[in-house]
């Protein structure tokens, strides 16, 4: 299961590192106002789909991959949220 999480934030930063013309995964990178709007749809989908009882998996995975790319985007590194995370555990 992380090992997934760890694969999409490696592909992040290879893409950022060496882009491919036309990469979805790209265009989220390198165009924060879309990758923020991105984030905002996808978790609207998925509150929608949490409250009509469909598509669940599909929208919360959505999720996770845009808010990866949004944090890549805006150079926000994932070992720091984790570490924030950690601090605030009682």
């Amino acid at each position: 299961m992380l090992n997934t999480l760890q694969s999409l934030f490696q592909l992040a930063r290879e893409r950022k590192k060496s882009p491919i013309e036309g990469s979805y995964t790209n265009k989220l990178l390198a165009d924060k106002s879309f990758s923020k709007e991105k984030v905002l749809e996808e978790i609207n989908e998925l509150i929608e789909a949490v409250d009509n009882n469909s598509n669940k998996i599909h929208e919360a995975a959505d999720v996770f991959y845009h808010l990866i790319m949004y944090l890549e985007a805006n150079d926000i590194n994932v070992e720091d949220v984790m570490t924030e995370l950690e601090k605030r555990k009682k």
